[in-house]
C-alpha cells in the first residue's frame, strides 16, 4: 500500500527526533518522495548531527531543521502547529539512563509527548501522530516460561514460539525508561479517544541499520558490529543466550510511512513492530555472525543482567503487516551484512570476509 492521497499537503511533516537513527531514515523516505520535512532535535546524542548534515545535503530543498528540545514548550508548540503529520521519535532512549536520571527520563518523554499532542489538540486540525513505542511497555516477560535450545531461550508455549509476544499482552512497566514510554504510549492513544486526534502507536522490538550511532547502551546491533570491526571486546550482560527479533530500518521506515497513509483506520490502537520469529536471534548466534563477517572470533566478556532485560522478546507483528498489507521483512543476516558493509565503509574499514553471506547461511 502506499500513502492515502489525501494527506499530500503543503505543510512539512514534523519528525521531532529526526537527527536520531530512525528518524533521520523516515526523514529521508519522506523527501526522497516529494515531502517537505522539518527535522526538530536538540542533538544531544553523539554523532546525530552527521545525520541532519547528511539529510541536508542530499534533499537541501526539503529538509529544514530546529535544534531544540521537546521540554522547550513554544518551540514544539511553534513546529507542531506547522506541521501536516508528525512522527514523534524523540526521546530519552536508553533504560540505564533512566535509572541514573529518572525525572529528566520522565520530563522528555513524557512531558516532551504530553506538550507535543496539546499543542496539537488546542491547535484543532486533527494532525496526524505516529509515536515510537516500545517493547518495554510488556515488561520483563519473566512469566513466560522458557527452554534452552540451540542456545537460545524460546517459549514453552508453542503458540507464543510460533508467533510471539502479541498486542493482547498486558501493559507492565518496569524500570523508569518503561515507565515514560509506557506513559507517553497511553498518552497518545488517549488523546484518540479523548479528542479525536489521529494518532497510532508502533511498539518496536529491536531496529537495526545504515545510519545508527551504536552504544552499549541503545543500538546494540550497530554497536557489536563496531566493537567486532574495531578488534575489541564485547560485553553481554547475562548469558547471551536471551533472544531478540531484529528488524532493518528499511522495514521500519515502511511501517511508519505506509501507516501515515491509513492513520484514519489505525486511529487509537497500538501495533507491535519487529522482525518475528524468522529474524529472531540469541545475542551469541548474531556474534558468531559478526566473527564470520569480520574474518575473526570476537573476543566476548561477560557481566551481570542489567535491570528490566529481557530473557526473550519476539514481536508478533501480523497485525501492522496485514493491517497495512507489508511485504516480509529483510533476513536478518543480509540486513546485518549490510550494516557492517556501511560502517566498515564510513570508518574507512574494509571486511574481510566477502563471502560473509554465503558464511552466514551455512549457521
Amino acid at each position: 500500500m502506499s500513502p492515502a492521497p489525501s494527506l499530500i499537503g503543503r505543510r512539512p511533516i514534523l519528525v521531532t527526533g529526526g537527527a536520531g537513527f530512525i528518524g533521520c531514515n523516515i526523514a529521508d523516505r519522506l523527501a526522497s518522495e516529494g515531502r517537505d520535512v522539518l527535522i526538530y532535535d536538540a542533538l544531544l546524542r553523539p554523532g546525530v548531527e552527521r545525520n541532519l548534515e547528511w539529510l541536508k545535503q542530499r534533499h537541501p530543498r526539503r529538509i529544514s531543521s530546529t535544534v531544540a528540545d521537546t521540554r522547550d514548550e513554544d518551540s514544539l508548540d511553534e513546529a507542531a502547529r506547522g506541521a501536516d503529520a508528525v512522527f514523534h521519535m524523540a526521546a530519552q532512549v536508553a533504560v540505564t539512563t533512566s535509572l541514573v536520571d529518572p525525572r529528566e527520563d520522565f520530563d522528555i518523554n513524557v512531558r516532551g509527548t504530553l506538550h507535543l499532542l496539546d499543542a496539537l489538540r488546542v491547535a484543532g486540525r486533527r494532525t496526524p501522530v505516529i509515536f515510537a513505542s516500545t517493547n518495554k511497555v510488556y515488561g520483563d516477560l519473566a512469566d513466560i516460561d522458557l527452554e534452552l535450545a540451540e542456545g537460545a531461550y524460546r517459549p514453552v508455549d508453542a503458540v507464543t514460539r510460533n508467533h510471539g509476544v502479541s498486542e493482547a499482552r498486558p501493559l507492565d512497566f518496569h524500570t523508569p525508561y518503561g515507565c515514560s514510554k509506557g506513559a507517553a504510549d497511553q498518552y497518545v492513544l488517549d488523546y484518540a479517544r479523548s479528542f479525536d486526534l489521529p494518532t497510532a502507536v508502533l511498539r518496536m522490538s529491536c531496529i537495526y541499520g545504515q545510519r545508527q550511532m551504536g552504544t552499549e547502551d541503545q543500538g546494540w546491533v550497530a554497536h557489536f558490529l563496531i566493537r567486532a570491526l574495531e578488534g575489541k571486546p564485547i560485553t553481554l550482560y547475562g548469558d547471551g543466550h536471551q533472544v531478540r527479533d531484529i528488524l532493518d530500518v528499511s522495514d521500519a521506515v515502511s511501517t511508519y510511512v505506509t501507516a501515515l497513509g491509513h492513520i484514519e483506520r489505525l486511529k487509537g490502537r497500538a501495533f507491535n513492530l519487529g522482525g518475528g520469529p524468522a529474524n529472531a536471534v540469541s545475542l551469541r548466534r548474531l556474534i558468531a555472525f559478526i566473527g564470520d563477517l569480520v574474518g575473526h572470533d570476537v573476543e566476548v566478556e561477560f557481566s551481570d543482567w542489567r535491570e528490566g532485560d529481557q530473557r526473550y522478546f519476539v514481536a508478533d507483528a501480523r497485525a501492522v503487516r496485514a493491517e497495512l498489507g507489508l511485504k516480509t521483512p529483510r533476513p536478518w543476516r543480509e540486513g546485518v551484512t549490510a550494516l557492517a558493509q556501511w560502517l566498515a565503509e564510513s570508518r574507512g574499514l574494509a571486511l574481510e570476509a566477502p563471502m560473509a553471506m554465503a558464511l552466514g547461511a551455512q549457521r
